[in-house]
């Protein structure tokens, strides 16, 4: 499951043919709303394409994207300065006058794209101010172009899709991208599935993660499955085939393949109407609630927000019938198909109802986990995979790690991990490098068993990857699938995240290879994007980028923990350790208690239990920053209203108070 956990200021650092065209002519160029996205042009000649919706507009030296909401803007500011640092300087005053932007990191990264030099810049917001600042500096020659973002938290998170696209947009004049259109693959033989090894070992390596799973297919089949590390750090025992990853978000994917199943079998139809199926399916908006056909539970295409905190929070006595339930406390907040919003809910109602489908009159999460079993792990081979958390643990499995506030490398606890287990349609797999490259497998053969025998139809398995919402630069998303273009070449894949695990499916299409790569480290979110880059460049002769890429990753992945250090005051200041409140309560997120046991301050749940830390912001607020292995995702911010202590917890588009009873 890609759950973005409770983002702090920090977290968010990294978030990132029309009517209008802009001419080269600083004074020539015309300004408005764009009616679909659109290439433009900086005064300099500096390439960008703006987005569906968001307005533009020229100031000095400046091109300006507004969003639709009007509190957020993307700006693309030519400047000339002697190094990064002075180019950032001077753009900020140019784009914010009069607001004070101060970098709390920079960041070097590679010059890919045209650009001979990268610099990304961190800015550390108050929580409470709800606003997310970034930005990066990119040279070509002796010209600085600065691409920076300022915007309301709620706006950005919404339209994160596009300010993906648009940032990823921005090349120096003349730039023409690399292409592997047309080129025939080499083969996955020996030397490159070694190859491959090795770059996930020195990536394991450099990043301080300890173990990973990797198999690979070639041609539609398994050339290699297997492992390098360990499964928890401090023990010898090694990754294999076997060893159980929690597959996450990886979930969806085969959840899908359940439904498509059912469509084959006429059970469901795509198009038909969720309530039709599924009468008590409710959402916060009957409008949408009537529009919503089944497709659109796995699309991220129904203007839903992520609203992950209700999961997060008393899963103790949660069930997949409330899990269906809480969709009706959820509102759009985007207009239906307009944005790529991801939903962890919707697909968890969409696996319970394929179930109660497959298998009526069944408690639901009886009838959905035997549905997958029957219809899609038995017949794939798919030999270890299991929802079931004890029988996972009890075995060859890998252990979660994340490095912690002090800069070490931690076995997490799994209780976040357990939330999943009520939504498990959306992410609650254990799955095996054996058994996932089996699932990419029947994606490779169109639905086809090894043994010639259809498993499910070509027809509803591509219907999967259709186009359903616009997820970035050349990348839409289907139903449970990622499809992109990347170097001309396509490729289908879905990322998984869970604390202390991360995984991602790579499939090319055209060629018939596909991998698969599980890692028990949070770390391991910035070595999934650059081994896609290594397997491009292995079977295409790509230029030689991933090993710099992966240098400056963990290069990054080092300062931007030293940098994160410097919030944390441990233990918690006494002075504000002793104003708090020992119960507090949140209509929507229950309850949370509050003790201290010598020095340290605790915050707990419930189902979970951290201890804090404390964090002076430049607001003049003090947040609660939650530190324990696996838990460590959550900011507080300590107030008061209406004379009763509260702590305030921000997730995206929504806002959550606890006071004090």
């Amino acid at each position: 499951m890609n759950i973005p956990f409770q983002l702090t200021s920090l977290a968010l650092l990294g978030l990132l043919q029309s009517s209008i065209a802009l001419a080269a002519a600083p004074d020539a160029v015309r300004t408005g709303k764009l009616d679909a996205d659109a290439p433009l042009l900086s005064g300099h000649g500096t390439q960008l394409t703006g987005a569906l919706d968001w307005s533009v507009r020229r100031e000095a030296g400046m091109t300006v994207l507004d969003a639709p909401e009007l509190d957020a803007a993307l700006a693309l500011i030519e400047v000339d300065a002697p190094n990064a640092a002075a180019a950032l300087k001077a753009a900020w005053s140019r784009f914010r006058p009069g607001v004070k932007r101060v970098a709390a990191s920079l960041t070097r990264e590679p010059a890919r794209e045209g650009w001979d030099e990268r610099v990304a810049a961190g800015y550390e917001l108050p929580a409470n101010e709800r606003r997310v600042a970034n930005a990066v500096a990119l040279r070509s020659g002796g010209k600085w172009t600065v691409v920076a973002l300022d915007g309301g938290v709620a706006t950005v998170q919404k339209r994160g899709a596009a300010l993906e696209m648009m940032r990823g947009s921005v090349h120096p004049p003349g730039y023409k991208p690399e292409s592997f259109a047309g080129r025939q693959p080499h083969p996955l033989d020996a030397a490159r599935i070694a190859r491959l090894r090795a770059f996930v070992a020195d990536g394991i390596r450099q990043l301080r993660i300890p173990g990973a799973a990797l198999a690979l297919l070639d041609h539609g089949q398994v050339v290699y499955e297997g492992g390098v590390g360990v499964r928890r750090h401090g023990r010898p025992e090694p990754v294999d085939a076997d060893t159980l990853f929690m597959a996450a978000s990886n979930t969806k994917g085969m959840t899908t393949l359940l439904l498509a199943s059912l469509a084959d079998e006429g059970k469901l139809r795509w198009e038909q109407s969720v309530t039709e199926l599924y009468p008590s399916f409710r959402l916060g908006d009957a409008d949408t609630t009537a529009r919503v056909r089944f497709k659109h539970l796995v699309c991220a295409c129904t203007g839903l927000p992520q609203q992950n905190l209700e999961m997060m929070f008393e899963f103790g006595q949660a069930s997949p019938a409330s899990s269906i339930g809480l969709l009706a406390n959820m509102k759009p907040t985007s207009n239906f198909g307009e944005l790529y919003q991801y939903s962890n809910l919707m697909a968890s109602a969409a696996g319970y109802i394929g179930g109660a489908l497959a298998h009526p009159g069944m408690e639901l999460g009886a009838a959905y986990d035997r549905a997958m079993q029957e219809r899609i792990f038995t017949p794939l081979g798919m030999r270890g995979t299991t929802f079931d958390m004890a029988r996972a643990t009890g075995g060859n499995h890998a252990s979660p790690h994340t490095i912690d506030y002090s800069n070490q490398l931690r076995v997490t606890g799994t209780e976040m991990d357990g939330s999943i287990v009520p939504h498990r349609p959306a992410g609650g797999a254990w799955t095996s490098a054996h058994d996932f490259i089996r699932y990419v497998q029947l994606e490779a053969n169109q639905g086809r068993l090894e043994d010639g025998r259809q498993l499910v139809s070509s027809a509803n398995l591509l219907a999967r990857r259709a186009p359903q919402v616009a997820a970035g630069d050349d990348t839409s998303y289907g139903m449970g699938l990622e499809v992109m273009k990347v170097n001309g070449v396509q490729v289908i894949d879905h990322g998984g995240s869970l604390p202390g695990f991360k995984s991602n499916f790579y499939l090319l299409p055209e060629a018939g290879v596909g991998a698969v790569l599980m890692l028990n480290a949070d770390e391991g979110y910035a070595l999934l994007p650059v081994f896609q880059r290594y397997l491009l460049e292995v079977l295409y002769d790509g230029k030689p980028e991933a090993l710099e890429d992966l240098r400056l990753a963990a290069a990054a992945s080092r300062s931007g923990h030293a940098a994160g250090r410097a919030r944390y005051t441990v233990p918690a200041a006494p002075a504000v350790a002793s104003r708090l409140a020992s119960r507090y309560h949140s209509d929507e997120l229950g309850e949370l208690v509050v003790s201290r046991r010598g020095k340290q301050t605790f915050v707990d749940a419930g189902e979970w239990k951290t201890a804090v830390a404390t964090h002076a912001n430049a607001d003049g607020t003090v947040s609660l920053l939650t530190i324990t292995p696996g838990l460590d995702f959550f900011e507080l911010v300590v107030g008061s209203k209406d004379s009763k202590r509260t702590l305030t917890l921000h997730d995206g588009q929504r806002e959550y108070l606890f006071t004090e009873m």
